[in-house]
């Protein structure tokens, strides 16, 4: 039987910068959605890399008076280092220098115009290099000195050259449809409202050619001009795929991006594929931003939140968890350090590494460190069914919307119900009086663990396999198969360790 396919992208990171706590946001996000769907039996696909042209490129690499290709070169090793730092699962690293990129990117404009959608034209108008977008005049803002500026608050220049246009003035009413008959194309529903808005607004003709710098894709039989780099980048994802040979793998099911890139992904991108006539992928969701203690950030505060430093500090289980745990996706968040160090010490090392540590270790104490031989109670059987497959359906609902602060949510009130059944129960009285009681209430604890732990493995991979260690759970018995089964009895299991270390502030 062939498996279900599951393909997932990040965008790909602009390397003008070194990476900060938005792009971790996003790729962690993508990981914890590759990492439940390969456990519950797809063949997935996780695309992850980075975005290398554009005249902000060119700029910056003249600036440090390196060649755009060697700034790229650097930049973008600083970001496969993050991915593979961060215990990110992704297949694929793109850059889009890459040949097999510049060839999708080619083919993509043979059919755009092939098709009638591209003319050429001058363009006259606002441009924002920082963002590589165009802006119309009723969009840009007054800035502190009385200077026009775009929404984003960069700056902008009046361009004026030869440049081919995409007509993105032709996809108003199907875009348009596609949103009615798809109402979960954009996630959330606020960031769908305001692409409709804008959409209903009109569209302009887009301008998707440059002349006033080289570094980019070259455009098909016209060598004085360079792709817009959105069309370049956006093309990436269906790259990454074997386009334009054999691409299996696409559409994509979901597209993951910060709320800025929200109009490139839910206008432009199915407007293009619409254009070439190729399907469109089937879900763009826009997380928010993090403030840091209540404060936007931003270099000049100097309050940028450095992911390396949330690793080395708190660990990086705890990072993932905290970051979607805290806040809902869609939303923006507040970064404060007292709140994560809550979460670290109730969330983890109380309730669940708690009663993780005090099951395990009356185990090892009064049982050989072997899983007995037990009958249970109406109520042991409730937990453990608690974790299993109602679980894993209740927490398969929420990713499959992207709902991992829910998701986390549901996984904790089964694990504050396993606390409140150990202090009612009270092992450590039974074992005076009941001796076999005491054994089937630690049996039904552990299994609850370990229901748990495999449920929780995309979230905090290294800490649930730790969890699953403990338990003598070989790799066969990690897949979400495994809570059709229960622990066996008779297993030997390994000296009990504390998994989640209580966090206290360095004097």
């Amino acid at each position: 039987m062939t498996k279900k396919t599951y393909y997932v992208t990040t965008p790909i990171y602009y390397v003008n910068d070194r990476p900060h706590i938005g792009h971790a946001y996003t790729t962690l996000a993508a990981d914890v959605m590759a990492r439940f769907k390969r456990l519950d039996g797809y063949d997935v696909h996780f695309l992850t890399g980075t975005d290398e042209h554009g005249q902000k490129i060119q700029r910056s690499a003249e600036a440090k008076g390196v060649s755009p290709q060697a700034f790229t070169d650097e930049v973008s090793a600083v970001f496969r280092e993050l991915a593979t730092d961060f215990n990110f699962s992704h297949n694929d690293f793109i850059r889009t220098t890459e040949d097999r990129h510049k060839r999708a990117c080619a083919q993509m404009w043979k059919l755009l115009s092939d098709a009638g959608h591209i003319y050429l034209d001058k363009y006259s108008g606002w441009y924002a290099v920082s963002d590589e977008a165009f802006y119309d005049e009723g969009e840009l803002i007054e800035g502190p000195d009385g200077n026009r500026i775009a929404p984003t608050g960069k700056s902008v220049e009046w361009v004026e050259e030869e440049s081919y246009f995409f007509r993105l003035s032709a996809f108003e009413k199907p875009l348009l449809e596609l949103y009615e008959k798809q109402p979960d194309f954009i996630l959330p529903k606020g960031r769908r409202n305001e692409v409709i808005s804008f959409v209903k607004g009109g569209l302009q003709d887009l301008s998707i050619s440059r002349t006033t710098f080289d570094w980019g894709v070259g455009v098909p039989g016209d060598e004085k001009h360079v792709m817009y780099v959105w069309l370049d980048a956006l093309t990436n994802y269906i790259t990454a795929t074997g386009w334009p040979d054999e691409a299996p793998r696409w559409p994509a099911d979901l597209h993951l991006v910060g709320k800025d890139i929200l109009r490139f992904h839910a206008i432009y991108w199915p407007a293009f594929l619409m254009g070439a006539g190729l399907p469109l992928p089937k879900r763009v969701f826009a997380h928010g931003w993090w403030t840091n203690e209540g404060e936007k950030i931003s270099k000049s505060l100097g309050n940028v939140i450095d992911p390396y430093e949330l690793k080395e500090t708190f660990g990086l289980d705890q990072t993932r968890y905290f970051l979607l745990r805290e806040v809902p996706f869609g939303n923006d968040g507040d970064f404060r350090r007292d709140a994560m160090i809550t979460r670290m010490n109730s969330d983890l090392a109380n309730n669940l590494g708690n009663l993780a540590q005090r099951s395990l270790s009356m185990i090892a104490k009064n049982l050989g460190g072997v899983v007995p031989a037990v009958t249970l109670t109406a109520e042991d059987e409730a937990l453990i069914e608690a974790a299993g497959e109602s679980l894993l359906n209740g927490v398969r609902e929420h990713l499959d919307v992207q709902d991992f602060n829910k998701a986390l949510e549901t996984i904790w009130l089964v694990i504050s119900e396993a606390n409140v059944y150990i202090d009612a129960q009270a092992p450590w009285t039974l074992k005076k009086t009941d001796p076999e009681r005491m054994g089937a209430v630690l049996y039904t604890v552990i299994e609850t663990v370990r229901r748990v732990a495999v449920i929780l493995q995309p979230v905090m991979p290294e800490s649930s396999g730790k969890l699953l260690d403990l338990l003598a759970q070989s790799e066969d018995q990690r897949h979400f198969e495994s809570l059709d089964q229960r622990l066996a009895e008779g297993t030997e299991l390994p000296a009990p360790a504390g998994v989640f270390p209580r966090f206290v502030e360095a004097e």
